[in-house]
């Protein structure tokens, strides 16, 4: 009996280590279920093969970081998730498009176009574009469209308003192919490109084309069928912008007065200042007349660019033969720049305008200078009013 007594105390703490070791496989097994969770819904948007090639044309594109100045982008799964639902939600446009129309002519990779024999067989085009993508083998094409002016005149604001659109895939940073870069050759130029699918465009902006003499041959020879826009502002308060942007950098230069005049005195302007001389646009857009219809430049107010955006903006989409996805709702007017926002940039889910060297605040100008200004423009103005149809009340 002693024995047993004494056997019982003993046997007590068997079930508190059982019960010890219990919980610890139950928060072992608990924690694998998490780590296992995490990692699962992260393997979702974790960048494969399409958000590498999206990361590296987000690259080519983001060359300039101050485009949509302060912007503060989401981490890459996340921006990865957005693009990927976009695709999603393209393919199931394309597709309503296709059963709407089964006969309809389905872009072919090329950049040419083919005819769905039916319906079915333009569900499959639409399908295979989308399986291209998701494994990250879109072509990088030359452009279809080129901005190609004017300097301070809004092509920036332009451009990025532009790649809300999804069916629009622009280079971020101005290639200068057609003025600076030339003898390096098309591939180089095709290779700066972000990749693209069928039914996208490929763009890109350098505003310094317009008033390069060798640039309209060049880029005929390249694609005849290249569709241009110009962004073009009064050409006063262009001058100025210009002169601002430039005494930013060199704060010694000359006064804008002293600049504009060959000789004070007798009010000689002097047009060989580029400050003055790229708002001569007759003078320019005459020479890409030799190799460009007017019916293939578009021409955007720069004015009604900030008055109204999604305005101009429905031209542009019109003109590129785009549907008209950008509107009103993408915009907001923000007080202090003085000029239009996006609400949700390209790959931000907040609000974003142009960087702080956009907007910049103008030095006081000799008003009598000005008003020689306007004076020396107003009959180019006129000449440029009658060749493209359009008056931009400048005068």
């Amino acid at each position: 009996m002693a024995v047993s007594a004494a056997a019982a105390p003993a046997a007590e703490p068997l079930p508190r280590s059982i019960f010890k070791k219990f919980l610890v496989m139950l928060c072992s097994l608990l924690m694998s279920l998490y780590v296992f969770y995490c990692l699962a819904d992260r393997c979702q948007t974790l960048p494969g093969p399409i958000i590498a090639a999206g990361a590296a044309s987000e690259e080519e594109e983001g060359g300039g970081g101050g485009f949509l100045g302060g912007s503060a982008e989401l981490p890459p799964w996340q921006a990865a998730a957005a693009r990927r639902k976009r695709l999603l939600q393209r393919l199931k446009q394309r597709r309503r498009r296709q059963e709407a129309a089964p006969g309809a002519e389905v872009p072919a990779e090329g950049g040419g176009s083919r005819a769905g024999g039916s319906g079915g067989g333009g569900g499959a085009a639409g399908t295979a574009g989308t399986l291209t993508l998701l494994l990250g083998e879109g072509t990088k094409r030359l452009p279809q469209a080129i901005i190609i002016g004017v300097k301070k005149g809004g092509t920036r604001a332009l451009l990025e308003f532009l790649r809300v659109h999804p069916d629009v895939r622009a280079v971020g940073a101005e290639p200068h192919f057609f003025d600076r870069n030339y003898e390096r050759g098309l591939a180089w130029y095709r290779d700066l490109m972000p990749r693209t699918l069928e039914g996208q465009i490929t763009m890109e902006k350098t505003p310094s084309y317009f008033v390069t003499k060798e640039a309209p041959a060049r880029i005929s020879s390249m694609s005849k069928g290249t569709k241009l826009i110009v962004v073009v502002r009064d050409p006063v308060t262009r001058a100025i912008s210009d002169y601002t942007q430039t005494l930013s950098k060199k704060p010694d230069i000359p006064t804008f007065e002293s600049l504009t005049f060959k000789n004070r005195t007798t009010g000689l302007i002097d047009t060989s200042w580029s400050a003055i001389q790229i708002g001569i646009y007759a003078k320019h857009l005459e020479n890409w007349l030799l190799y460009f219809p007017i019916g293939q430049i578009l021409f955007v107010s720069g004015e009604r660019l900030i008055s109204d955006p999604a305005g101009e903006l429905g031209r542009v989409q019109d003109f590129l033969g785009l549907k008209r996805i950008i509107t009103d709702k993408h915009f907001y007017f923000n007080k202090t720049k003085g000029f239009p926002c996006l609400k949700k940039a390209e790959g931000s889910s907040k609000p974003h305008c142009l960087g702080k060297t956009k907007g910049r605040t103008h030095p006081d100008i000799d008003q009598e200078v000005v008003q020689r200004l306007r004076d020396f423009y107003r009959p180019f103005n006129m000449k440029f009013y009658q060749m493209t149809g359009q008056d931009f009340g400048w005068d």
